[in-house]
């Protein structure tokens, strides 16, 4: 069966199963960071297609400068992996050698070498995020990479086991395809979050679903919501990763998205707040998991007051041509209690009442603990977010010291019999 994903590409994975000791004999060990592990999960089962491994010089230098690979298939965002100078030196790593790449003191993947080479971080920055100021956590992340850069493909020899909840909404992009063949789902509307969802959030969704359904026949059901959540990074304030899955998981299980229109799902990704770049980013992983649209509200991928509220839009409207996926653009929504429904400004002219959904407001719900009305958050989601809370996030649904501290593993690593060294 094929499994074609952005450009066209074929979604080939990587994935040594049944001789991956064969594979790791004798090589050198290197321990890496969680976003190095994320990626390489990600890269190992698809979800970076058309990338089979770390990006070389070459795509490098082509994504920042041109916004596409060495191949001219579009690409926006860097994925690299780098050490230090020093490590390079004592480890004695040289192009053409494969290395044994370690998470969670358990072997994970091979990294074959192909090339090694220096670039200038502040350059990478400016180019991938417009700016160079350390503000940006963006740019923080990529200041903080090591002075050599290491290409080359990769090769999983140890598949993660995802602990529960994660265990329900994983799925690698080919069974992304496979489950929308057997749903009969012909268009299917992505929605990027790291949220539990509000009422705002849920009317986007809808209004994305009926926008994407275009002109399909409507007797029948062809088109699903795929809200695909990103695990990784964690902030103090953001939300648990337990009560966005499962908070998402409400909508469907109150009955407020039919079972065969809605489907949750996460991928592994550390949030870069590229704005315009990461929303093309956005477009290219949703291709990947069989996506045909992806909707775009206000503010996509932006941080602070780096990028304008619909720079991403604009950009991807320049790209529109170039994108396998078809975007839908959103704009920002409210409550009006004069029309008694959620809109926007775009259509209704009732914004001296208008009654936004404020973070803020809906964070200070979540903390006293006090169901909100279903307007700002359905009753399904809330029950759920406070039993996440509870149970994974020491009494918060938020990000805390403590949560840091003792937050339960996304996945766990099987420790290979000739793992006798213990690293």
């Amino acid at each position: 069966m094929s499994y074609k994903g952005h450009g066209g590409s074929e979604i080939v994975e990587s994935i040594a199963r049944g001789n991956a000791e064969n594979r790791m004999g004798g090589l050198t060990r290197v321990a890496i960071s969680r976003q190095t592990a994320h990626e390489v999960i990600s890269i190992a089962y698809g979800f970076f297609t058309p990338l089979t491994g770390f990006m070389g010089q070459g795509d490098l230098s082509s994504v920042l400068d041109s916004m596409e690979l060495e191949n001219g298939i579009l690409w926006s965002i860097p994925i690299v992996y780098t050490v230090s100078e020093n490590f390079l030196k004592s480890s004695g790593i040289r192009e053409d050698d494969s290395i044994l790449l370690t998470y969670m003191d358990a072997p994970l993947a091979v990294l074959h070498v192909n090339e090694i080479f220096a670039f200038d971080k502040k350059t990478m920055a400016e180019k991938t995020f417009g700016t160079s100021n350390p503000k940006h956590p963006g740019v923080r992340r990529t200041l903080s990479y090591g002075d050599t850069f290491i290409g080359g493909k990769i090769e999983l020899v140890n598949e993660p086991i995802f602990n529960y909840p994660f265990s329900e909404f994983w799925f690698t992009p080919r069974e992304h395809f496979d489950i929308f063949r057997k749903k009969g789902w012909k268009h299917i509307v992505a929605h990027q979050t790291r949220n539990v969802p509000h009422g705002g959030h849920e009317a986007l969704m809808k209004q994305a679903w009926f926008a994407a359904n275009e002109d399909l026949p409507v007797d029948s059901i062809h088109t699903g919501v795929l809200v695909n959540a990103i695990m990784g990074e964690k902030r103090i304030g953001d939300y648990i990763d337990e009560a966005i899955l499962l908070g998402q998981q409400a909508l469907n299980d109150g009955g407020y998205f039919r079972s065969d229109v809605h489907m949750v799902s996460f991928t592994l990704w550390d949030m870069r707040y590229a704005g315009p770049r990461e929303a093309i980013f956005h477009s290219i992983l949703r291709a990947n998991l069989g996506c045909t649209h992806h909707m775009f509200g206000r503010d996509h991928a932006g941080v602070g007051n780096f990028y304008g509220p619909y720079d991403a839009q604009n950009m991807l409207s320049r790209y529109r041509e170039r994108l396998s996926v078809k975007p839908v653009f959103l704009m920002e929504n409210w409550y009006c209690p004069v029309s008694g429904e959620v809109t926007s400004a775009s259509v209704c002219g009732h914004s001296d009442v208008a009654q936004k959904f404020s973070g803020t407001l809906i964070r200070s719900i979540l903390n006293d603990g006090v169901k909100p009305t279903k307007k700002i958050m359905r009753p399904e989601v809330f029950d759920s977010v406070m039993l996440s809370a509870e149970k994974y996030g020491h009494g918060s649904p938020f990000v805390t010291e403590e949560y840091l501290r003792n937050r339960q593993s996304i996945f766990t690593l099987k420790k290979q019999e000739d793992d006798s060294d213990g690293r």
